[in-house]
């Protein structure tokens, strides 16, 4: 991984963590693409790396906190993968200010929605409760400059119903998607919200 090319702050996560030893294939071709701006799908098996990946390309595109409005929101399957995701920006980005929150669907939703609004970076929900914070007006999206999908595959057509409505909600975004595996699905989702997407798939 070419630590030259990103912010120190998330070089010395790195360094602490120990992922500029031996970065994964995964890493070291999606994330220049990530800092590109393009809109992606990052397709690898399970423990490839890409969550990571996601997490270090969005620490490098916001580097430090910035108003209120969430910049970057991930959609995870799992609660359990949801909140794992947070505790890899808490690793890596712990020399950032960057404002990490994590809504799910056990949680009480008024407090979720009190939490985004009193300031945060990067939200990371499930897709039920992503959708149920949508629909009452917790979720501000004027900011909104990356929306990734972790676990893509798996979703089903009504949780894509979810993801359309916040895609359509976004002025101009990054999109990502991370999956396993292609998915049949995914023609129409880049048709219906990405702009020329590039596939990324180890060789």
């Amino acid at each position: 991984m070419n630590l030259k090319k990103l912010i120190p702050e998330l070089v010395s996560g790195l360094n602490d963590a120990g992922f500029d030893k031996n970065p994964k294939k995964i890493q070291s071709t999606s994330i220049p693409q990530i800092k590109s701006g393009a809109d992606l799908f990052i397709i690898s098996p399970e423990g490839s790396g890409k969550s990571t990946a996601i997490v270090i390309g969005i620490i490098q595109q916001l580097k430090e906190a910035f108003e209120e409005a969430p910049r970057a929101i991930i959609v995870a399957a799992t609660k359990e993968k949801a909140l794992e995701i947070e505790a890899q920006f808490e690793i890596i980005g712990k020399h950032t200010n960057l404002r990490t929150f994590t809504a799910f669907d056990q949680g009480i939703i008024q407090y979720q929605k009190d939490m985004i609004y009193e300031g945060l970076d990067v939200l990371i929900g499930t897709p039920k409760r992503l959708n149920e914070l949508e629909k009452i007006t917790g979720i501000p999206l004027s900011k909104i400059k990356m929306f990734v999908v972790d676990d893509a595959e798996s979703f089903t057509l009504d949780r894509y119903a979810m993801i359309y409505r916040i895609a359509d909600s976004i002025n101009k975004s990054q999109f990502i998607m991370v999956a396993n595996s292609w998915s049949k699905k995914f023609a129409k989702l880049s048709e219906r919200i990405m702009k020329n997407p590039k596939i990324i798939k180890p060789e």
